[in-house]
């Protein structure tokens, strides 16, 4: 079944489609052009004197471990609360994740205990802007710093966003986008890697050619093979549409506040329901709309509130799951009480539907359905 309100949606026009249909017919479907437009596009949003584009985010994120040297023996900080690509990546190369546990409104890592989590292991931090939400950027550079280790910026969810007038992707030694469907902008399938460095974003483009050798920017012999190398490409027809939505970026981040500032009206007076933190220095490029349910819920109600909405054909989903209870990482030793903050999140949040064209009809709907599964729950347990 296909909810009518659906979690999320695409928001492509006639642009990505003319766009789409122009590469198709310039029979140039790889490395090319278009995909050096789409990359000096959001090098420039960024500020960044480097982009280089990559089949998904969690593609880039490895290429940045491979490229800044971790490997087995080294350690990376990190959270536990984020989607389990930006831990996996560590898992990619042979480092362990050091999780630490979060701030409860930002949902950020908490940087007192980023500073705490670093031994002489560590080689990295890789910071995750949770929902979007850019808070203690500028922490975590700083404390990366101190210890002379590497800052790893995963900005896959929050393109278009600032803070303190700094742009999101910028806070990092590199950044790394993703342009799954649900994000601010989609390339179907598709990431981008952002750095000042020169070497990395040169391995990088090596590492994402089968380890062909670049230098500048040029790219070697095409049966030349530097070093161990992926398919991770970004083809032209993706990268078409990534130039077509890059110039509405600003129209689409624009919908996607005037969508999560209707919610913010219609859900500030509904009882037992925790709305998103967004602190006087941001702005904020939303990618999804997560509440958090009081703690007289539990996770079990929790989830039941989530099945009544889909079979009000309303999409809603539990983001996150806590990574270190996945069952691969508790095989690791991680398990359940290490990181009671994020638990304690997980246990509550969901997503609502949130996308460009959501109506305010829609989110009305939402919110009613929303608060009648809420006091059916309250119910039962009274």
């Amino acid at each position: 079944m296909v909810d009518e309100i659906p979690l999320s949606e695409p928001d492509i026009t006639d642009l990505e489609v003319a766009m789409v249909e122009r590469v198709l017919r310039s029979k140039r479907l790889s490395i090319g052009p278009v995909n050096e437009q789409f990359e000096k596009t959001v090098a420039a949003r960024t500020g960044r004197g480097h982009a280089v584009s990559c089949s998904s985010g969690t593609a880039g994120l490895h290429m940045l471990m491979l490229a800044m040297g971790i490997g087995p023996g080294d350690e990376v900080v990190t959270t536990p609360f984020s989607f389990i690509a930006s831990s996996n990546c560590i898992l990619y190369v042979g480092a362990k994740p050091v999780f630490v546990d979060i701030c409860p409104k930002s949902l950020n890592m908490d940087p007192q205990r980023v500073e705490d989590a670093i031994t002489p292991r560590t080689k990295a931090i890789l910071a995750v802007e949770t929902f979007g939400n850019p808070a203690f950027m500028p922490d975590y550079r700083a404390i990366a710093a101190r210890h002379e280790i590497r800052m790893i910026e995963d900005s896959c969810e929050g393109l278009g966003g600032k803070y303190r007038g700094k742009p999101v992707g910028s806070f990092g030694h590199a950044g790394v986008f993703g342009f799954y469907p649900n994000k601010q902008i989609t390339t179907g399938e598709g990431g981008m890697i952002v750095t000042d460095d020169d070497r990395i974003a040169d391995l990088c483009r090596s590492y994402r050619n089968q380890g062909r050798g670049v230098m500048g920017g040029v790219t070697g012999s095409w049966l030349a093979h530097d070093r161990l190398g992926y398919n991770y490409r970004l083809s032209e027809i993706q990268a078409a549409l990534g130039v077509a939505q890059m110039r509405r970026l600003d129209e689409i981040v624009e919908q996607r506040q005037r969508v999560a500032r209707l919610y913010m009206e219609q859900l500030l007076d509904l009882p037992d329901i925790i709305l998103p933190t967004v602190d006087h220095d941001t702005f904020m490029s939303w990618f999804v709309f997560v509440v958090r349910l009081s703690d007289r819920f539990s996770q079990d109600e929790r989830d039941r509130i989530i099945e009544g909405l889909h079979r009000h054909d309303v999409g809603a989903a539990p983001y996150f799951p806590c990574i270190h209870l996945q069952p691969f990482y508790r095989e690791l030793g991680f398990k359940e009480g290490m990181f009671p903050v994020a638990e304690s999140v997980s246990r509550r949040t969901l997503a609502l539907p949130f996308f460009n064209r959501l109506t305010e009809k829609n989110i009305e709907f939402v919110v009613q359905t929303l608060s009648l599964m809420m006091s059916r729950e309250g119910l039962k347990r009274g």
